[in-house]
């Protein structure tokens, strides 16, 4: 098999307008911040060409996921995409394809470790190496916390912090074999701040987060680069295939509207862009939105003035319903008055245009299969 450092390309050097300004326009280029890079061996890090390597992007049938691959494949990589509905992979593939770019699936759970390391297997299989994962897959479960359950709990670790975990235990030993590879752990700004009315979710990125940050250093002498993604808020219709608990449609409403408003979130295709430089940089961490940063910076630095704030957010969302027990409602079944309202609209008609143009949609009304 030949090694990455092979397979791994340096991009070449790109003429950009601050070639020919002064050194203090060219300190603030981010290409040029990118060459000052350093891996764990204190050797500058130069962003590689994609071109030929072998991509496993789980959670890749849809959403940003889907995004992250059509970068990936625009970019020349071989993509393999893992989920666990072949139906929704087979519409990915196709779409993906017709695009004219290399794609393939393999179906399966990444928080069950046989299916991790089926699916980092098969990618070998097919390509002969595996440079790229991204471990993307998610599950978001909103409500109170007095209507979580353990198994709620359960299930977000699954996803999120096992499921990764298999994944690169399965890729890690094939990437050192190689002479290296590029690692992309999608958690969010939850795993930075804890937010209320998504406990399990910020529960599970938490640890993704510190696993991924923990796991960096050690595995940076073997030419592995690890680069922990912080999104905020993206507009990539998320908020109908998450779980809603207690006053359902009110959690609905305000979960959607967030997700989709323009000052607030980001597009999809913006986001999937900047992983996907973050990755081939090496860079050991990225946090997406202005809002995310500012949110990341000030819990650093004021933590108790940023909890004020949560608990103030909190007062403000739904209480919880007693009757509603633990059932759970998906973002199909949450419709209301309020959602779509006149605002919603708004932020819909946005999401929407967004998807059209980068050929994401929601599952045609369906709800998303419930997990066992």
């Amino acid at each position: 098999m030949a090694g990455i450092v092979r397979r791994f390309r340096s991009a070449g050097h790109e003429v950009c307008s601050c070639e020919t300004h002064d050194k203090k326009r060219r300190a603030g280029c981010r290409r040029h911040r990118r060459r000052r890079h350093v891996d764990g061996s204190g050797a500058g890090r130069r962003a590689i060409e994609l071109d030929g390597l072998a991509a496993l992007v789980t959670g890749g049938s849809r959403g940003l996921g889907l995004l992250i691959a059509r970068e990936l494949g625009r970019q020349g990589a071989h993509v393999v995409l893992m989920a666990r509905n072949q139906t929704e992979l087979d519409r990915a593939e196709q779409k993906l394809r017709a695009e004219g770019l290399n794609v393939s699936t393999v179906a399966g759970d990444v928080s069950q470790r046989a299916d991790a390391r089926r699916a980092v297997e098969t990618t070998v299989s097919r390509h002969g190496a595996i440079d790229i994962l991204v471990n993307n897959a998610g599950v978001i479960t909103v409500g109170p916390v007095e209507h979580a359950t353990l198994a709620d709990f359960e299930d977000a670790m699954g996803v999120h912090f096992w499921g990764p975990l298999h994944a690169m235990q399965a890729a890690i030993p094939h990437m050192k074999r190689q002479g290296g590879g590029r690692i992309a752990n999608i958690s969010s700004v939850g795993g930075k701040i804890g937010l209320p009315h998504l406990v399990p979710y910020c529960a599970s990125k938490f640890a993704l987060a510190g696993l991924s940050s923990a796991i960096t250093p050690e595995i940076a002498r073997h030419n592995i680069a690890v680069t922990t993604v912080c999104p905020g808020l993206m507009r990539t219709g998320s908020a109908f295939n998450a779980w809603f608990k207690g006053r359902h449609r009110e959690e609905f409403a305000w979960f959607a509207i967030a997700d989709s408003l323009p000052l607030l979130s980001t597009s999809g295709r913006y986001a999937a862009a900047q992983i996907v430089d973050a990755l081939r940089h090496g860079d050991a961490d990225l946090v997406i939105t202005w809002a995310a940063k500012l949110g990341a910076v000030a819990s650093a630095l004021m933590p108790n003035t940023v909890a004020l704030a949560l608990q103030t957010a909190n007062a403000l969302l739904p209480d919880p319903q007693p009757s509603a027990g633990e059932q759970r409602w998906s973002g199909w079944e949450s419709l209301s008055a309020w959602a779509p309202s006149q605002l919603a609209r708004l932020a819909e008609q946005t999401r929407l245009a967004e998807q059209s143009r980068d050929g994401v949609r929601p599952l045609d009304g369906a709800a998303p299969r419930a997990r066992a």
